[in-house]
């Protein structure tokens, strides 16, 4: 039985990327410059929503908590990852392993409502329009933000507690770059068939909810846009919602090739770099989509950059 090789835990260790190690350097590299890009664009696009008063509307104020949800859920495994490749130390405590997988878990949900708050957004301005300043009233886009930071908290939180209830074996050793929750409860000795059931159950409701939102906002903007089709309609619509459509099909496309998709035969390095798609590539992407396709950010980018040189002439 399994619970023969039940033992007490204290670390895991992280197995990481299937990287040589004579190509550990030039990885480090890359994943160090990927972060800090991350970082840097999703603060950018952070400060300036936060300076520009022409950027305080519903949409910049959902698009700068997705800069920071972005570059938080990317902060949750780079770090650990780059001290990994660069120390050669793979363990990871057992406290910090379930920390890792709790914060993983709430952005990666946020991520999840805040695209699905972002189309609902974009659905009013479109088909709404004369109606838009009363429906996305500032009460209504802070309870939307709000809501979704404490549904993603208590999701993270329930999975985290029925996590911490089991034990596990003796190998330790987790075939991952971070602690992911299906890898942990695939080396649990305990009957896991209570995790399996929330996780298809409210961690399925979690994903198809938001993602019905999405669908059904874009379903009616199209059919507003097709009631009346011209090339002016068509291309305001595209500039409007291409980005976030892009977005949604990075975000999405990405977590459905790895846990609805991928087949039983999937190894363990192929399920690892689609990983790095959603945690690490797409929040570096998400900054340069939006301010390369908007208007109004390049607008922001222009004042600030002319600002700081005016500011720096006259020193």
């Amino acid at each position: 039985m399994r619970q023969d090789n039940q033992t007490s835990i204290s670390e895991f260790l992280l197995l990481g990327l299937p990287i040589r190690p004579e190509q550990r350097g030039v990885f480090f590299t890359l994943f160090l410059g990927m972060y800090l890009t991350t970082v840097l664009g999703n603060l950018l696009i952070i400060l300036l929503i936060r300076l520009d008063s022409r950027l305080h509307t519903p949409m910049y104020f959902f698009l700068s908590h997705l800069a920071l949800t972005d570059m938080c859920l990317s902060s949750v495994s780079v770090p650990k990852t780059l001290t990994n490749m660069y120390t050669n130390d793979k363990s990871i405590p057992f406290a910090g392993c379930i920390s890792q997988m709790y914060f993983f878990l709430m952005f990666a949900c946020l991520d999840n409502f805040l695209l699905a708050v972002m189309a609902y957004d974009r659905y009013v301005a479109i088909c709404q329009p004369l109606h838009y300043t009363t429906i996305m009233r500032p009460e209504l886009c802070v309870s939307l933000v709000a809501g979704s930071w404490l549904s993603c908290c208590l999701h993270s939180l329930l999975h985290t507690l029925l996590l911490a209830q089991l034990s596990f074996c003796a190998d330790n050793t987790i075939p991952h770059f971070f602690c992911d929750l299906t890898i942990l409860l695939k080396m649990s000795c305990s009957d896991i068939s209570l995790n399996e059931l929330f996780i298809l159950t409210e961690g399925g409701l979690l994903v198809i909810v938001p993602l019905s939102g999405i669908l059904g906002s874009y379903i009616r903007i199209w059919t507003t846009v097709l009631r009346d089709p011209s090339a002016k309609k068509f291309f305001k619509v595209l500039s409007t919602c291409g980005s976030h459509l892009l977005v949604v099909s990075l975000f999405y496309g990405t977590i459905a090739e790895i846990y609805f998709f991928s087949s039983s035969s999937m190894s363990n390095d192929k399920k690892m770099i689609a990983s790095v798609m959603y945690m690490v590539v797409t929040p570096m992407l998400n900054p340069f989509i939006y301010s390369l396709r908007n208007r109004d950010m390049k607008r922001a980018l222009e004042t600030l950059v002319n600002r700081a040189k005016f500011l720096m002439s006259n020193t």
